[in-house]
């Protein structure tokens, strides 16, 4: 996999750019298509079945707006809880000081293997590619995740992260790589999704029964005990969470709910919103640590608590909303930029439009790729209407531009600083400048528009300049024959047209 830095894939180019090019790759789109549809259809069908799930996404978005404004309080209670269950506790601010933690205490098992759960939180740290600078090998044992790892891929989807691969691409992976990870896929295997997943389990199940040491994220952490959660569809997880003697969980402080009761909302929209289903086929909870040789779970339990650039998005008032995510991947599914582009063009473990607001916040809209992620959307409001905790998307799309665009105050590592106008933005600048001097002078803005009716047999079909790609696939709307206004003073209203 290509290395990390902070999340960012290193060498990616801006998102249109690299859009430009997945655009044209027709067996990705194919793909994409085929999974996303499905995918949306069945959640459709799925949430139908709820009759209060309006209700529930409210009840989500204010239980997660409550967690957020009293997080200090709540991270202290997590802190105490896993600490009296047996657990240790540790404070990452960011994907530094995590990965040095977690390299540290699989160092001290002696081990020099770890198999992991699924994990946004790892993979936005660039866990693996840590690990493996310190001689210790990570096995990802989701079936998409192993996909990618075997291909020495990127993930491009948050719930199903090989989504760009189909089954005969995955055949080809199976055959070619697996033998140099651990045991070789059967002879004559075939793309039938049976045999697939058949290799994979015999792939893995020797990972499982051999490893000492298990790495997760997980979905939800309750305050009120220290319950950590993880829900998935394979068993992998069940798998890795107690099996092994040493467990390390990497969580986004954004991760707590302060009750079981307020869990139980969750419960209930994140496996619809996700994976189309009621509730998840494996939802595993583990508090703490066992302390018997005949009971399954860990004998030693670490929750590192993860920040990297979450308080600094929570400082945020209209992009703090993000953090409410229960990456559930629905808004990738509606997305039409996302359908075409891919996740891949985004540059990050988080793509889609939930990626277009989170990664420019957790880490800064300075680079290119962070600087461009905010204009990946055609702000159409799909991602809004499906998401479960009523992430308003566009509107933060539309704030994080104007960041771009114009600067202004942000926080970073704490402290409030004022970021310089992005490159490339002076032309929409003096555009925005120019409107706003126009639409404040009603003579000009009158004088204006009789202009552009008068000529209208002059304007050009297509944009000239940067506005050309715009014009490419669309008609300019025509120019009316008079102005508003000039039509309302003649006809006095609309009155004497409609005597």
């Amino acid at each position: 996999m290509s290395g990390t830095s902070g999340g960012t894939y290193l060498g990616m180019p801006a998102f249109p750019e690299a859009a430009h090019d997945a655009v044209r790759d027709t067996t990705l789109r194919g793909n994409l298509r085929h999974a996303t549809h499905t995918i949306r259809a069945k959640r459709a069908h799925a949430v139908a079945e709820v009759s209060d799930w309006a209700e529930l996404r409210e009840a989500g978005k204010r239980i997660k707006d409550h967690t957020l404004r009293h997080l200090d309080r709540y991270l202290v209670q997590v802190e105490e809880t896993v600490t009296a269950a047996g657990g240790t506790v540790h404070w990452a601010a960011d994907a530094e000081e995590a990965n040095r933690i977690v390299a540290g205490l699989v160092r001290e098992t002696g081990e020099s293997e770890v198999v992991k759960v699924k994990s946004m939180a790892t993979q936005e740290i660039g866990l693996n590619e840590a690990l493996e600078a310190e001689g210790i090998r990570a096995y990802e044992t989701d079936l998409a995740e192993l996909i990618v790892q075997l291909g020495k891929d990127r993930p491009s989807h948050i719930l199903v992260p090989a989504i760009h691969r189909n089954r005969g691409e995955i055949r080809e992976i199976f055959a070619r790589e697996m033998s140099e990870w651990g045991r070789p896929a059967p002879e004559g295997l075939t793309d039938s999704p049976a045999e697939l997943a058949e290799a994979a389990r015999l792939h893995l199940r020797e990972k499982f029964l051999r490893a000492k040491v298990g790495i997760s994220g997980a979905n939800f952490v309750v305050a009120e005990t220290g319950t950590l959660v993880v829900v998935e569809s394979e068993g992998n997880g069940r798998m890795c969470l107690t099996l092994p003697e040493t467990l390390i969980s990497v969580v986004g402080i954004e991760k707590i709910v302060p009750t079981w009761r307020d869990l139980e909302v969750f419960l209930q929209t994140l496996p619809r919103s996700s994976t189309a289903e009621r509730m998840n086929p494996y939802t595993s909870m583990w508090t703490g640590t066992s302390d018997s040789d005949r009971t399954d779970g860990p004998r030693t339990f670490h929750l590192v608590l993860l920040d990297n650039g979450r308080t600094d998005t929570l400082a945020d008032e209209v992009g703090r909303q993000a953090l409410r995510c229960i990456r559930c991947s629905a808004c990738l599914n509606v997305c039409p930029v996302y359908e075409r582009a891919g996740g891949h063009a985004y540059g990050s473990v988080y793509p889609g439009p939930i990626g277009a607001i989170l990664s420019p916040q957790l880490r800064g809209t300075g680079s290119e790729i962070d600087a461009s992620l905010p204009y990946a959307s055609s702000l159409c409001g799909a991602c809004y209407e499906v998401c479960p905790v009523a992430i308003d998307i566009p509107e933060v799309l539309v704030h994080l531009r104007e960041r771009v665009a114009q600067g202004g105050t942000a926080t970073r590592e704490g402290a409030k600083v004022v970021l310089r106008p992005a490159k490339g933005h002076a032309a929409e600048r003096a555009a925005m400048r120019a409107a706003r001097w126009a639409f404040g002078s009603p003579g000009a803005l009158r004088a204006g528009q009789r202009l552009a009716s008068r000529t209208r047999r002059l304007h050009p079909r297509t944009l000239p300049g940067p506005g050309r790609a715009w014009s490419e696939s669309r008609d300019l709307p025509p120019v009316p024959a008079e102005p508003f206004r000039d039509w309302w003073r003649r006809t006095n209203g609309g009155e004497d047209g409609a005597k």
